[in-house]
């Protein structure tokens, strides 16, 4: 079996052999079996607290590169143009603790209807929709926000 145990910090002229497609609750265990996206079982054995992104490279015990890819899952995107609303916004999914991917004039957070209800109350356009999540890593956070988000919200 393949064990995944070091994140490689810069992708510059690394070619993967194979690429592993997470969702975001997945990308957050260090210690898991998986399987590969070519079907092959892998291990990742990556360093406690590690959160895996979208488009990050694996390198496996014999020099196998494997690229992450982040799932399309089921969340909920919140749509504003208005920035004081978007940062209100933030600020009361912040309280909550809620995962939250940010982006220009959306909010992004797995899907609770609750949420959604809260988040239109703030006066956000709220939809539920398959979309690739990426939330920030915290203000602790060792690296930093990944926006190269592959898919774009609609316009309100």
């Amino acid at each position: 079996m393949l064990t995944l145990d070091h994140i490689l910090e810069s992708d510059a002229g690394i070619a993967s052999t194979d690429s592993l497609t997470l969702p975001f609750a997945l990308r957050q265990k260090s210690r898991q079996r998986v399987r590969l996206d070519s079907g092959r079982d892998a291990a990742i054995y990556t360093p406690r607290g590690s959160v895996l992104r979208g488009g990050q490279l694996l390198r496996a015990d014999n020099g196998e590169v494997v690229r992450v890819m982040a799932a399309r899952e089921t969340v909920s995107t919140g749509l504003t143009k208005d920035g004081l609303v978007l940062a209100r916004a933030a600020y009361h999914l912040g309280n909550r603790h809620v995962p939250l991917q940010v982006g220009p004039g959306f909010l992004r957070y797995q899907h609770d209807h609750v949420l959604d209800d809260m988040v239109r109350s703030l006066g956000l356009v709220v939809l539920c929709e398959h979309a690739e999540f990426e939330p920030e890593g915290g203000a602790y956070a060792h690296g930093h926000p990944h926006d190269h988000h592959h898919d774009h919200p609609h316009e309100p």
